[in-house]
């Protein structure tokens, strides 16, 4: 090959970093987490910065973030589940009631709440792989089947109230709870504030007790996620599913396999943000996780992730689901009303759409 030619083939040709660094899909969240951090900067109070205030806007950050990871890999797959809110609630129904009801431990409530999401997501997957229908449609239908069950059964099993309590009680001394609530480290934050390294009440109690745990979920999924996208022949599926199916039928991907799995994984997801919740509240409800489903969708889409799937990354749905945990939290921090934490997320959605339009229009080609 001649060096005249070498210069012109595009497949060895160098590519500018900037260019790089526009093609990522995580790039749009990042610069959003830079431009709230700088405008909270400004006008928030200090104590938003510290460790403590830290803690208060990750931790909604992170219960979000636990759904968004899903819904960011099934939206990579080309799909979407509107019913993520309400398999929170339907999921916090199954926990509770193994709990209270069935007096079972947290060892085999668990995975029995996991098996019962994940049967709800193949469910889901089953319909649409089967049909044809789009993804919203049957996860719409399903938004409204899960919540009128979650409403049902709560009164079945509370002799008629929407609430169910007692959760506290029954995991009294569970060896499994603080895995699932609370905070973690204790004695480490302890430590920490003898030393002088992080702040305490006048007592000389920390005024962070530890890590709450699902932060460490959090940041556990998200890895998890990323390595599965980055590092596995199943990463590549889903991107190749999301893209085109037939073509990644064509060439030997097992597409109806892939998004089963997605299905019930974003499902399991869930379910797990029902455990975390319903363990640290004591008690579970039929508004659960009520238009959650929208927010985790916002949050993947402000991460990079395509509406027309084959692209997108578990890192940037993470960073989006820290600007909405800023956003939320930080307004507490600051004189302004929160009711305009509402027009932040349809403003965020339409510059997250058409900053990923450009994008696409970048890395296809298209005019």
């Amino acid at each position: 090959m001649t060096d005249q030619t070498a210069q012109s083939d595009e497949r060895i040709k160098s590519v500018p970093l900037m260019t790089r660094l526009m093609t990522r899909p995580e790039l749009g969240a990042i610069a959003g987490v830079i431009l709230v951090t700088i405008f909270f900067l400004f006008t928030a109070d200090s104590a938003m910065f510290t460790l403590a205030g830290v803690m208060n806007f990750m931790a909604p950050a992170a219960q979000l973030g636990i759904l968004a990871i899903g819904a960011a890999l099934l939206m990579i797959g080309g799909e979407f589940d509107l019913s993520l809110g309400s398999m929170v609630a339907f999921a916090g129904l199954i926990f509770g009631a193994c709990l209270t009801v069935f007096g079972l431990p947290l060892i085999l409530a668990i995975p029995v709440t996991l098996i019962f999401a994940g049967m709800m997501g193949s469910v889901n997957g089953q319909i649409v792989i089967r049909t044809g229908l789009p993804s919203f449609i049957v996860t719409l239908a399903f938004l409204f089947i899960l919540r009128g069950l979650s409403l049902v059964g709560l009164k079945w099993a509370t002799g008629g109230s929407t609430q169910m309590r007692g959760i506290r009680e029954a995991v009294e001394n569970d060896f499994l709870a603080p895995f699932f609530s609370g905070e973690a480290f204790p004695a480490l934050f302890t430590k920490l504030a003898d030393w002088g390294m992080i702040a305490t009440f006048k007592n000389g109690t920390p005024k962070v007790q530890g890590v709450p745990v699902e932060i460490l979920w959090f940041v556990a999924l998200t890895v998890a996620a990323t390595w599965i996208l980055l590092r596995t022949p199943f990463g590549n599926w889903i991107f190749a599913v999301g893209g085109d199916s037939n073509a990644a039928s064509n060439s030997g991907v097992p597409v109806r396999r892939v998004k089963m799995s997605l299905f019930i994984l974003t499902a399991c997801c869930a379910a797990l943000l029902a455990i975390i919740q319903v363990l640290d509240a004591g008690s579970t409800d039929a508004r659960r996780g009520f238009q959650k489903e929208f927010e985790a969708i916002i949050a993947a889409v402000i991460g990079g992730c395509l509406l027309t799937g084959g692209y997108g990354s578990a890192i940037g749905a993470f960073f989006g689901s820290i600007i909405f945990g800023m956003v939320l939290i930080g307004l507490t921090y600051t004189g302004i009303d929160q009711d305009w934490y509402l027009v932040f997320l349809g403003g965020m959605l339409l510059l997250a759409v058409l900053f990923n339009n450009m994008i696409r229009k970048r890395v296809t080609g298209e005019r």
